[in-house]
């Protein structure tokens, strides 16, 4: 039976795997996915990283021949460059097909600079130039900070993948940024139609806090973060990318920044592992999709043009919220402070998993 996957396509979204590293590019894992589930793209994290040097051999070879001057980081910054080059190459044809909308691969500023604009500009160009293709996304974290470094970034042609949103109000600083900064690029008479962007949009750590607040019995419990994506599709993408300012710098050749929808995997095992899926496919989008997701939607996804599907209902849920006394504001504003924590500690752990792998074969 063909892979449900292939059917979006058709439905105007994209499917990237969330777990770039050596062991799906050594085993042939990621050239299968991208056969016979349409997958054409990828982002990679430092967990990813860490988890791939901690469980493989893999990159010991590349890890004992470091010289001995390096870094840890500098070993990393070796490690991750070639790996994301090996999956660039892999997706260039996709690139190139589709006249750079779709066919990246993103690597992550570490979250230690997320809240610094100049810090974060300088690392992004750095690793952009480190990896030198240009179906490279650098990813950049959509903190206060981060939104003035992506438009500085993408005034500088530098296609990136913010990350880390979740309120609806951030990524519109977000989606108005890159049309900002489109404008002043082309109004500086230099290209637009080589820069692409997306806004990842987490999902299911929504209904993660939502549902600690609400009771055992209420109808909204595993319906917000679903709610939540709509009409950030609906209020945002379709509001910003819809109108006058917009359809001029398409005439320029620019790419629509699309959501990219992440946090797709379900936390609590009573909802369908395709739940977050199945409800959000459309036009411009992308779903990043870790290995479990992608299993499971394989075999017992639901194709169809779902997001803008049942935005009325979803503002009466986010009404309902309120009047529920949950506050979603401040829950997004947490889940932003949290996941720059958890990027930063998920960093420092692959520091460590790449320190103690480079004193085991060391030893050897």
């Amino acid at each position: 039976m063909p892979s449900k996957w292939r059917e979006l396509e058709a439905l105007g979204q994209s499917v990237w795997y969330d777990n770039v590293a050596r062991p799906a590019l050594e085993s042939g894992l990621f050239e299968r996915i991208m056969r016979d589930d349409n997958v054409t793209g990828g982002t990679s994290n430092p967990s990813i990283f860490a988890k791939a040097v901690s469980d493989s051999d893999l990159y010991d070879e590349d890890i004992r021949s470091a010289p001995s001057g390096d870094s840890t980081k500098d070993v990393f910054d070796r490690l991750a460059v070639r790996d994301i080059q090996r999956a660039c190459d892999l997706v260039r044809p996709v690139w190139e097909r589709t006249n750079g909308h779709d066919g990246y691969i993103s690597l992550e500023v570490e979250a230690d600079l997320a809240y610094e604009t100049e810090g974060t500009v300088a690392r992004a160009v750095e690793l952009k130039g480190l990896v030198d293709r240009p179906n490279l996304m650098v990813k950049v974290p959509g903190t206060e900070p981060g939104i003035a470094a992506f438009r500085q970034l993408t005034r500088q042609g530098v296609s990136i993948n913010v990350t880390l949103l979740f309120s609806t109000d951030r990524y519109r600083a977000i989606a108005e940024a890159y049309v900002d900064a489109l404008e002043e690029r082309h109004a500086a008479g230099e290209p637009i139609d080589a820069i692409a962007s997306v806004a990842s949009f987490f999902v299911s750590r929504i209904d993660t806090k939502v549902d600690d607040q609400l009771p055992e019995d209420s109808p909204l419990r595993g319906k917000v973060a679903i709610a939540n994506a709509k009409l950030a599709y609906a209020d945002v993408f379709q509001q910003v990318f819809d109108g006058d300012r917009w359809h001029r710098l398409t005439l320029a050749g620019a790419n629509v920044q699309r959501p990219l929808w992440a946090s797709t995997g379900v936390k609590n095992p009573a909802y369908s592992p395709t739940l977050y899926i199945d409800n959000l496919i459309g036009p411009d989008t992308v779903n990043t999709v870790p290995d479990v997701a992608l299993d499971a939607f394989r075999d017992q996804g639901t194709p169809g043009a779902t997001v803008t599907e049942g935005v009325d209902e979803a503002r009466e849920q986010i009404a309902a919220l309120r009047e529920a006394g949950v506050d979603l504001a401040a829950i997004t504003a947490d889940l932003e402070q949290d996941g720059v924590k958890q990027f930063s500690d998920a960093y420092d752990g692959m520091l460590e998993a790449i320190a103690s792998k480079r004193q085991k074969v060391s030893a050897d």
